[in-house]
């Protein structure tokens, strides 16, 4: 009952546009027949081409890719020297598994995204500790984006540690007035997780998420294969096709896997609505970069909203990351999907070279044409049924 009513509050906190309205994913229809294999190659050949250029340039040495359309793989393929079971560090992937281990501790009334920061971790105050949890999620809290320059990487022990550090860093804007895409103010909102469920954050992630949704090889770990400091929540995690997969088909599913619920409708909903709110935001955002897409509400919780429909509601979600990982949802298509990959060599960090964020951006759009002109060959044969 308790956890009920708090999804209750949450969702009062939120628009009033009905819940199924909004931002969940509505249920599968019957599967449409599986495409052959040749028929789903020859579609896809777009596709595989533009991955194998990239192997063929040296940015990856390997890559894989994975389809899954209602509930069912579709098609999954791999280059390189990548396998199935290969795992990645999946950089700004992780955010997507950050917020929805965040949400998992709202989920069970142990925090409210409405929190200000001060309300569990006192010791913060002024404007940083007024900041709220959905802010911190959603890029608008007004922290500083990334560490000074002349200030070291996040190598801290632990989070109460990395916060000890960003915390008295000047803010970059007042909470809620600019959407700035970045990474301290996730370390924060992982330490409010922390102290509200009593758990460390990487145990956290494998009760709420990874456990629940046999995520075996994925983990928090610090970036840069060491052990014994905190990773980054908004770059360090790692992971595998897998893995992330099941995560995705969770989420398409509306927080349901193997008929086990493991997030709310709440929480859902609250993870792929509109959370920049009245936020100002770039010109040159990432939405507006890949997808020329003039809309306001380019974010969520841990959530790029790359395209919505005339009532603002979320059509295709991702959580790209610098090094290559992009995974996404397009509901238009019933479709989750994978690319894991992570770049290497004399391009690494010279966007422009070679961006991988926005490369990748690339592979939700081949598919939509790809699963448009297998819809289109399909529907004379529905028309004569």
């Amino acid at each position: 009952m308790r956890r009920i009513a708090l999804a209750l509050l949450l969702l009062q906190a939120l628009p009033d546009t009905p819940l199924m309205a909004q931002d969940t994913f509505p249920p599968p229809g019957t599967p449409a027949p599986r495409p052959s294999a040749s028929v789903l190659m020859q579609a896809f050949a777009p596709v595989d081409e533009r991955i194998g250029s990239w192997i063929a340039a040296g940015y990856y040495a390997g890559a894989s890719l994975r389809l899954e359309q209602d509930g069912r793989t579709l098609w999954q393929r791999t280059w390189g020297n990548q396998r199935d079971d290969s795992v990645e560090f999946i950089a700004s992937a992780g955010k997507w598994l950050a917020a929805a281990t965040i949400l998992s501790v709202v989920d069970a009334g142990r925090l409210s995204l409405d929190d200000q920061v001060t309300t569990i971790l006192p010791a913060i105050g002024g404007r940083a500790g007024a900041a709220r949890l959905r802010q911190l999620l959603s890029h608008t809290s007004g922290y500083a984006p990334y560490q000074p320059a002349d200030r070291p990487s996040d190598q801290y022990q632990t989070l109460a540690e990395a916060v000890s550090a960003i915390t008295p860093l000047p803010l970059a804007h007042e909470p809620g007035t600019v959407f700035a895409y970045g990474g301290l103010a996730m370390q924060v909102a992982g330490r409010m997780a922390e102290v509200a469920s009593g758990e460390g954050f990487e145990s956290l992630f494998q009760h709420a998420i990874a456990i629940p949704l046999g995520m075996t090889a994925t983990h928090f770990t610090p970036v840069d294969g060491g052990f014994g400091h905190s990773p980054m929540l908004a770059g360090g995690a790692r992971s595998t096709l897998a893995d992330y997969s099941r995560f995705l088909a969770m989420i398409l599913a509306d927080g349901v896997i193997d008929g086990r619920r493991v997030l709310s409708l709440a929480a859902l909903h609250a993870m792929l609505a509109d959370q920049v709110g009245t936020a100002a935001i770039p010109a040159d955002n990432f939405v507006a970069t890949v997808r020329g897409a003039g809309h306001h509400g380019i974010y969520g919780l841990g959530v790029w909203r790359e395209l919505e429909d005339e009532h603002g509601q979320a059509l295709v979600v991702s959580s790209p990351s610098w090094a290559g990982a992009y995974p996404w949802i397009d509901r238009r298509h019933r479709l989750s999907a994978m690319f894991l990959a992570h770049v290497q060599g004399p391009v690494v960090g010279h966007f422009d070279l070679f961006n991988p964020m926005t490369a990748s951006a690339d592979l939700p759009v081949l598919i939509d044409r790809a699963l448009c002109t297998l819809e289109a060959a399909r529907a004379p044969e529905h028309a004569g049924q």
